[in-house]
């Protein structure tokens, strides 16, 4: 086992709280670092936990984890937990699990889920979930962006922005949807269970110059590819109708986010909608 082998690998360091009287990594922690591997997977996957479970009607219960012990981490350590899907089935799912430092494999986890319903009763795995593990593993594209007018996008759109702007952080629902949403070109990230989980749209702002904003990311996937990719279709849309730059208004703890794709902040930190913001700008 490698860790290139996996396609789905996050990276954790032991803490001093994880550490028994050995001075060791205690046991039990293996599976926990396991566990985190797993809510990982879900992101990779582009699946919004909560939401998607309840559209595919149940949710997954550990029946069966093996652990194999090679080797010790101890505190301190940088390691790399790689997880995939290795089995799928009738009600069940199998995963495999390995626990690296460095080129080093320190553990090999097995792990059983059932797949069932609100009462406990095991369930025939969703055809969706299973075509979404398929594909993950192949290496397939876990979203397809779209790209329309309002009339096209949406119903989606706004339902991902009132959860994001109006519920999450309190802009009130009159400002939120605006007179510029009918003639702006919109972006929607849609899963493979067609759950739309990132959006942003572009509108002019002066001759030459595009407007990118009300970019949202369901909660559970940013920091994932999700808002780049809807960020970098949007550029791609300034480019090709001929704008020479893109402004957007960030909200300031997504300052970095917009760095990395090449904007350049300007002027001083302002509020809308009682968030602080900053104008940043980019040349195409």
């Amino acid at each position: 086992m490698q860790l290139e082998d996996f396609r789905c690998k996050h990276r954790l360091v032991v803490r001093w709280s994880e550490v028994d009287a050995q001075r060791i990594v205690f046991n039990a922690h293996y599976m926990m670092y396991a566990d985190v591997a797993v809510t990982e997977y879900w992101r990779q996957v582009a699946m919004p936990y909560e939401a998607s479970w309840a559209l595919l009607g149940g949710e997954l219960y550990v029946k069966k984890a093996e652990v194999t012990y090679h080797a010790a981490a101890v505190m301190g350590d940088v390691l790399d937990v790689g997880i995939r899907c290795v089995k799928q089935g009738n009600t069940s799912l199998q995963f495999e699990c390995g626990i690296f430092r460095g080129r080093q494999l320190l553990n090999t986890l097995h792990l059983v889920y059932v797949f069932a319903d609100a009462g406990r009763t095991p369930q025939p795995v969703h055809q969706a979930l299973r075509d979404l593990l398929t594909a993950f593993e192949a290496g397939e594209e876990m979203v397809r962006l779209e790209s329309g007018s309002w009339n096209d996008l949406g119903r989606s759109a706004e339902r991902l922005r009132v959860d994001v702007f109006v519920r999450e952080q309190g802009v009130p629902p009159e400002i939120e949807m605006d007179e510029f949403d009918p003639i702006c070109r919109h972006v929607v990230a849609f899963n493979r269970l067609n759950q739309a989980v990132g959006t942003g749209r572009l509108v002019s702002d002066a001759p030459g110059v595009g407007r990118i904003g009300r970019m949202a990311v369901a909660r559970e996937l940013r920091g994932s590819r999700v808002g780049r990719q809807v960020l970098d279709r949007l550029v791609e849309a300034a480019r090709t109708r001929g704008d020479r730059e893109v402004v957007l208004h960030a909200q300031c703890h997504a300052q970095n986010f917009y760095a990395r794709a090449g904007f350049v902040p300007e002027g001083e930190v302002y509020a809308e909608a009682g968030i602080d913001h900053i104008t940043m700008r980019r040349v195409l």
